[in-house]
Parts: structure tokens; sequence; C-alpha cells
């Protein structure tokens, strides 16, 4: 059974409407990438598998059931939520806030410690939140999402006041849990060093789907360009000729060529007998580099046929967060 399964879910406030007919799911173990732009409906949706809302039409179901109807209580213990803001309260310490949420929960106060020095604010325990930065609180944001060992976990903007290295961290702790067969949805904007960490990407813009499926399917449907990244000693216009395309350097101060899928492995062999090479590595479009590519086309919306399961499933999303 799927985790979460949004078959035709539209929502609508007043006469504004924001998502428009989504079919989307989420199997467990499973990381999909929330993307798009600030009022792109990300945060709709994620009101919507938390059952804070209840769509306008169709059909939302956390692990088959209804979110929105008031039997769920006894599976939210299952989901963990961390928003893009948190607050608490400012006079407590991070063990007191976490042993409140714990209380709330029905978790063993026990378990507050051990995720305290998971999240890396061990040493920071006992200050009061007044004193935290917004990277420590977002760290303890974290922490009061994983109380209940969630089956579901739903990360808005996630790493919003987190510098380089309690990112990584961060990611350290997705990857952790997505082999524990935790289903994550990660909704952001900032998209470096993401994709490696994702099963799959839904781009969102102007109320629509502009994209859904791997990154290996997206880059299949861009068919954008390879970077081939090379170093050594050459005649740059003699290889430039034979290659057919310009040589460039990068900010790392090595050759750049851009190539089709097509011309990709012929420019490798080229490359490979010449006599000066160091070294050479290819660079497939990246995250980035896609979401760019899907939110300036044209068309509304893009399917892969072999993820299709019923002529009815389009993926189609979209409106205001």
């Amino acid at each position: 059974m799927s985790v979460i399964n949004l078959q035709n879910v539209k929502q609508s406030f007043d006469k504004l409407s924001v998502l428009k007919g989504i079919d989307l799911k989420l199997e467990p173990g499973e990381v999909l990438g929330l993307f798009g732009h600030n009022g792109a409906g990300k945060t709709t949706t994620m009101k919507l598998i938390l059952g804070l809302l209840e769509p306008t039409a169709g059909s939302v179901k956390v692990f088959g059931h209804n979110p929105h109807d008031s039997n769920f209580s006894h599976h939210r213990y299952r989901l963990g939520f961390l928003p893009e803001n948190v607050s608490f309260y400012q006079q407590l310490t991070g063990l007191e806030v976490l042993a409140f949420f714990a209380k709330l929960k029905k978790v063993d106060s026990k378990r507050c410690l051990e995720l305290l020095n998971q999240v890396g604010l061990g040493n920071a325990k006992d200050r009061k939140i007044k004193t935290y930065s917004k990277g420590m609180k977002q760290r303890l944001g974290l922490a009061q999402a994983l109380l209940t060992e969630p089956s579901l976990l739903l990360l808005d903007e996630p790493t919003v006041g987190l510098d380089p290295i309690a990112t990584q961290e961060f990611y350290v702790i997705v990857d952790e849990l997505k082999s524990k067969g935790c289903s994550i949805i990660l909704c952001s904007h900032v998209l470096p060093g993401v994709e490696k960490h994702i099963d799959k990407a839904a781009i969102l813009s102007q109320g629509q789907l502009k994209a859904y499926g791997s990154i290996t399917d997206l880059r299949r449907q861009t068919n954008l360009n390879t970077q081939v990244v090379f170093d050594g000693c050459f005649e740059i216009d003699e290889l430039s000729t034979q290659l057919g395309h310009t040589i460039d350097r990068n900010d790392e101060g090595f050759f750049v060529v851009s190539l089709s899928s097509e011309e990709k492995l012929d420019a490798i062999k080229l490359l490979m007998e010449q006599p000066g090479l160091k070294n050479i590595d290819t660079r497939p479009p990246s995250l980035e580099q896609l979401y760019k590519y899907f939110i300036e086309q044209d068309h509304q919306v893009i399917t892969f046929p072999h993820e299709v399961t019923s002529p009815n499933e389009v993926f189609e999303i979209g409106g205001a967060k």
C-alpha cells in the first residue's frame, strides 16, 4: 500500500485555484523532492497530507486513510512534520521543549537526549531557546519531528538557517531514515546538494506540475547537454575543431565542452587518445539545470509512460503556497 496517494486533488481558496488535479503517490522508503518557487503550491500540498486542509475535490489518502477525518488521530504518531518556520517557548531549554513534545506524543523521555545528540544539540540541551540561533532552532524542530520514529516525514524547507556542515549532517540523517524504510517528502527551493538524496523530483510552477520522475527520467526528457570536463596540455584550437565545439574553461580552471548524449562517447574517445590528457570527467545536467529547463517550458504537464498505471493517471499540480 502506498504511504501517500493523491488522486485528482484540487484546492481552491475563494476564487483562487491553487492546486489543479494532483495524482501523486509516495511508496515506503521513497524520498520525493518537491521543488518550486515561493507560491508554487508546495506548502498547500503538505497541509493536505497533514489533514490541515480538506481538498476542494479529489481524494487524499495517507496510510490508506483520509488524514482530515477525526478517526485519523491514531495514525498521526506515524507522521512527523518539520515546518519552515519553527517556533518554541523562548524561556524553556532545548531539553525541556523536546520533553514537552514527547509527553504530548506519549514518547519515552529518554529518547529526547538521544535525539538532541543526533541533531547536534547535545551540548546545548540546557540552554534556553532564546539563546539558540535560527539553525539550532531548525535542528530542534527536526528532533521533535523524529520523536515518534515516523513512517512518513514531511520536511518544509528543512535546511533554512543551516550552515554547510549542518546541511550535510541533515542529509546524513535523511539517508539513515530512508534506509530504515521511512518515506520522506522534502520540500525546498534550495536545490544544490539535494539530488543524490532523493528518488524522485516534482517540479512545480504557476499552479502546475512541470515535471515528475527520477533524475534520470528528467534528464532523458530534457536531453540537455552533458559537460565533459578535462585537463592537460593541448592545442585547444585544433582540438576544438576536431570536436566541432567551442572549448571553454570553468571556474576551477579546467577545460569544458558541452555535448549532446549522441556526441559524448565519440568526444570522450577522441580526448582519451590525446597524449597530453591528464584527467577527464563527465557532468550530466544538474537538478538546478533541470529545474530551470522545466520552469521555462510552455507545456503544462510532463509524464513518464513507464510510470503511468491507468489511463487517468496524469500528474498535474500547482497553485499558491
